[in-house]
């Protein structure tokens, strides 16, 4: 498990301020890891998971669903899933 700084402009001019790696974790690792990274960062940052188990894409949109969150891409390369959400903010959340 590693959370690592990164800058990157998306087209629609958001930048990933984060990544959270839970590459090699099965579900619910990779959720429950970025949902917690999304609780500690401000309304509008953009985190990026990068995870291998397969059910993240359907779990990860869900989450985004259920918790507010913007999915703001979602990517396969390599057999590694790529997805960058932005944040709807801490200060929102129960």
């Amino acid at each position: 498990m590693s959370i690592v700084p990164f800058m990157k402009l998306y087209s629609d001019k958001k930048i990933v301020a984060e990544t959270v790696d839970a590459s090699g974790l099965k579900c619910p690792e990779p959720v429950m890891m970025l949902r917690n990274a999304l609780r500690k960062v401000d309304t509008g940052t953009c985190l990026k998971l990068i995870a291998t188990d397969p059910s993240t894409l359907r779990d990860v949109p869900t989450m985004c669903r259920f918790m507010h969150h913007e999915l703001v891409s979602q990517e396969e390369r390599e057999g590694f899933f790529e997805f960058v959400v932005s944040a709807r903010g801490a200060k929102l959340q129960p």
